[in-house]
């Protein structure tokens, strides 16, 4: 039976279309209107504020903490200091993305890990040996995602100043509504964004304190549909989209490694040991296989796909999560995982994986539309991700 978050008392009533999405065993919104467009904009000029509640979470303490996580992620958790935030992978022992998440240093000896997926069975397999507690929080404490250009002015009003040095991927603790709640700078749409954590008994006077001191700067409650488009413009990765975490992938096939889903950066092989090591230094000798690159397709061929029928493009009306192929010629050369028109970049854009060896500088690239049930081609340029990447993100 789907379970309803801390939230839903505020947000249900909210929920005009009834539009519900199901979340680890949870119901979220998809969108809190008929469309969601008002929600995405206001994500990219207001501030908008998601219930993130179903993620899951892992509190790691004990004097091994940092061994053990060591061990188990790919970052360098030495180097991760007090009321830091590193985002992460982790992988089996073969080096292919199991899952991916945040890790927040709590304390000298204590650590949150947040992750997509339940991984509490796998991290209890890998503690042994360790002096560490492995506890699942996730359904005790809740959380919201406030996201958008005015987040820290909404967050400053309701804690009197809290969130003015924080830091980009750092953490802090407040007051919301006389309430203590640890507020991380993270999100997951590629702005300036922070996201709050409470535990659930406490959660209804967060929301309420959040939206009485966001009304003057615009706040909106926002659903996933908005979410997946600001994440996709922001270059981020979903699992079971972009991605099957390898311990649920039937064929070798569709597993990846970090460096295949643009996440190299947080590989550090220079660590003595962790899971899927001794794979990566291997990867490292040799050019990954595939690669995780950007496409932006062209308005004009899309443009000229369409007229032979009589239309005008027809754009999705919202993000698509489906295997898209992408070709180079007559060759097939990837496929194409997420994509969405852009509302901020008036682009149509798409994640892609692409294959490594077929790749060569400037070249011409095609992906697939179907128009009036019939397969064509519209051509596509790979550009960087992330696609949008404001300075408010970071500064």
């Amino acid at each position: 039976m789907l379970r309803t978050t801390p939230f839903h008392a505020r947000t249900g009533p909210l929920c005009q279309p009834q539009n519900w999405r199901r979340w680890a065993g949870y119901v979220t919104a998809g969108s809190y209107e008929l469309t969601h467009d008002r929600e995405y904009h206001a994500i990219r000029s207001s501030a908008a504020l998601f219930d993130i509640s179903p993620l899951f979470k892992y509190e790691i303490r004990g004097p091994d903490a940092v061994r053990f996580l060591d061990r188990v992620v790919t970052r360098d958790v030495s180097k991760c200091q007090l009321d830091q935030v590193l985002y992460t992978p982790w992988c089996d022992e073969f080096g292919k993305v199991m899952d991916d998440g945040t890790l927040s240093r709590l304390s000298d000896d204590a650590f949150i890990l947040t992750s997509a997926e339940p991984n509490l069975r796998w991290l209890l397999d890998n503690v042994l040996g360790f002096k560490v507690t492995v506890e699942d929080v996730s359904d005790s404490v809740a959380a919201l995602s406030l996201q958008g250009p005015n987040a820290r002015a909404i967050l400053n009003s309701a804690t009197d100043g809290a969130v003015d040095d924080v830091r980009f991927f750092r953490q802090t603790r407040a007051l919301i509504s006389g309430t203590d709640v640890r507020i991380t700078r993270t999100g997951y749409t590629g702005d300036l964004g922070y996201e709050i954590w409470v535990g659930g008994a406490h959660a209804e006077p967060i929301w309420d304190g959040l939206i009485v001191a966001g009304k003057p700067y615009g706040v909106t409650p926002a659903g996933m549909l908005a979410l997946d488009v600001a994440r996709i413009e922001a270059g981020l990765i979903l699992i079971d989209v972009d991605y099957v975490p390898a311990h649920r992938a039937v064929i070798e096939d569709r597993k990846s490694s970090p460096s295949e889903l643009g996440l190299g950066w947080t590989v550090r092989l220079e660590k003595e040991t962790f899971n899927g090591r001794d794979a990566l230094v291997e990867e490292q000798r040799r050019e990954s296989e595939w690669q995780l690159r950007g496409l932006e397709i062209d308005w004009e061929s899309l443009e000229r796909v369409y007229s032979k029928v009589g239309l005008p493009p027809q754009l999705p009306s919202v993000a698509w999560r489906t295997s898209v192929p992408v070709y180079a010629g007559q060759r097939q050369v990837g496929y194409a995982t997420s994509g969405c028109w852009s509302p901020v970049l008036k682009s149509y854009i798409a994640l892609a994986h692409l294959c490594s060896s077929d790749l060569k500088p400037e070249m011409s690239l095609e992906m697939e539309v179907t128009v009036e049930h019939r397969r064509r081609r519209a051509e596509a340029r790979i550009v960087d991700t992330p696609f949008f990447d404001p300075e408010r993100k970071r500064s």
